[in-house]
């Protein structure tokens, strides 16, 4: 048997890079032929090649051998991967010709986590409640909907804020993101250290870990869902157990490229480069669950990183947090770490964001102060008490002066988030809500 036989799939496809950068129709007739085959051994395969190539070249032999070499078992749910591997052999002319085509359907080999199965794109269209079609209208593989001048035959909604782009998914496109997030991608595990989007977790979760603490070190991700590529989210569903189809599917349906003409608007170069290619918008429900979930090994490295320098560390979407007794060269030996880190796997830190904080300082993270306990900033709960005594005054609409759809919901929600760690706080605050004339809220 050749020595190509013996090798593994990824180390053969990195020694036909360059010389076969993407497998021919030839390759993949021939990889959907194996499949195809009722037994995967070597006579069955070698008639399937025969079949396909009308006649038995020398080099047919060789390249049945590698693919048994290689895969003990037939890879159904990767049929792609195979036509690469054949490609990366070096053996078949890139110009074969094939005389018959066999199709045949992926279907699913080993499921990860107990999320549905789906075999194919007609098992992943029924699961969604939609036709081929409409699955692939959604999925946009062809960029039609990000290439249309009309915003009405576009799939998102674009607002630029200060910093960042809100990238929100029309009615339908949403509810067919809810549906995943909520049979798919709730079920698939986060690393411990994510706070986040996280049922169960919350910004107190988040804290807690870093209560009390002789130094808190914050750092920032910078443009953290549009640094999520298309191809980490497809390797996410790959892990999961998806075949390549209905992962590359389901990558498409949570991912977006932003038009051209949004663009123009943004406020870097940078994070126009980001956008430009196909990433996770923010503001589609998928996206805080999918960011997660792409940053599990960044978390696993990073809480591998304090473990080394004897500090704990949590995340809560973009928020990096660290904590210990750190002198100050030791506090900046552990931002270059992490500065490092984060670059290899990714993404990038904010520096003007990063703060080192000692105790005798206001250690702050996610809006709360974390010197003994966490705890809203006086000034916050002065701030919203002057509020509300204004609108005492003028009225709920006139004291809108930021336009909230539903103000009276804004600031009971503002209310309970101040007053949660002082019941005395939020006493007050209630009773002034209460004296509220709560009809002209809008």
């Amino acid at each position: 048997m050749s020595t190509a036989a013996h090798r593994r799939p990824d180390a053969a496809l990195r020694a036909g890079q360059g010389r076969h950068d993407r497998a021919s129709s030839g390759h993949a007739a021939l990889a959907d032929a194996f499949l195809a085959t009722q037994a995967w051994e070597r006579k069955a395969l070698l008639d399937a090649g025969h079949e396909v190539l009308g006649r038995r070249p020398r080099w047919l032999g060789p390249v049945v051998s590698a693919v048994l070499g290689a895969y003990r078992e037939p890879p159904a749910d990767r049929p792609r991967e195979l036509a690469a591997f054949v490609a990366a052999l070096g053996r078949v002319p890139h110009r074969t010709r094939v005389v018959v085509r066999r199709a045949v359907p992926t279907r699913t080999v080993r499921m990860r986590w107990d999320t549905p199965r789906l075999d194919d794109l007609a098992a992943l269209a029924d699961f969604l409640d939609l036709d081929g079609d409409r699955l692939d209208w959604f999925a946009d593989r062809r960029e039609i909907n990000r290439l249309a001048r009309d915003q009405a035959l576009r799939h998102y909604r674009c607002t630029w804020l200060p910093h960042r782009l809100i990238e929100a998914p029309k009615p339908r496109l949403r509810a067919v993101q809810r549906r995943l997030l909520d049979e798919v991608l709730g079920r698939l595990p986060v690393h411990p250290a994510a706070h986040g989007f996280v049922p169960g977790r919350d910004v107190r979760t988040f804290t807690q870990v870093h209560l009390g603490q002789h130094t808190v070190v914050r750092l920032d991700l910078a443009a953290f869902f549009s640094s999520v590529t298309v191809s980490r989210v497809y390797g996410l569903f790959r892990t999961a157990g998806y075949p390549e189809p209905v992962a590359h599917t389901l990558a498409a349906l949570c991912t977006t490229r932003t038009p051209a003409d949004v663009l123009r608007c943004a406020p870097s170069p940078a994070l126009a480069a980001l956008l430009r290619q196909p990433h996770l918008p923010q503001g589609a429900p998928t996206s805080p669950a999918l960011a997660n979930l792409c940053a599990f090994r960044l978390d696993r490295r990073l809480s591998g990183l304090a473990r080394s320098f004897a500090v704990r560390y949590s995340r809560y979407a973009d928020d990096l947090a660290f904590s210990g007794t750190l002198g100050a060269g030791e506090a900046r030996r552990l931002v270059a770490s992490v500065t490092r880190l984060v670059a290899d796997e990714g993404f990038r830190v904010n520096p003007a964001k990063t703060r080192i904080r000692g105790r005798a300082d206001r250690q702050h993270l996610a809006g709360l102060v974390v010197n003994v306990h966490a705890a809203v900033p006086r000034e916050e709960y002065d701030r919203l008490r002057a509020i509300l005594h204004n609108a005492a005054q003028v009225g709920l609409a006139a004291a809108n002066r930021d336009g909230h759809p539903d103000f009276a919901a804004h600031l009971a929600g503002r209310i309970a988030w101040v007053g949660r760690s002082h019941p005395s706080r939020a006493a007050k605050l209630s009773a002034l809500f209460a004296a509220l004339h709560l009809p002209s809220a809008r």
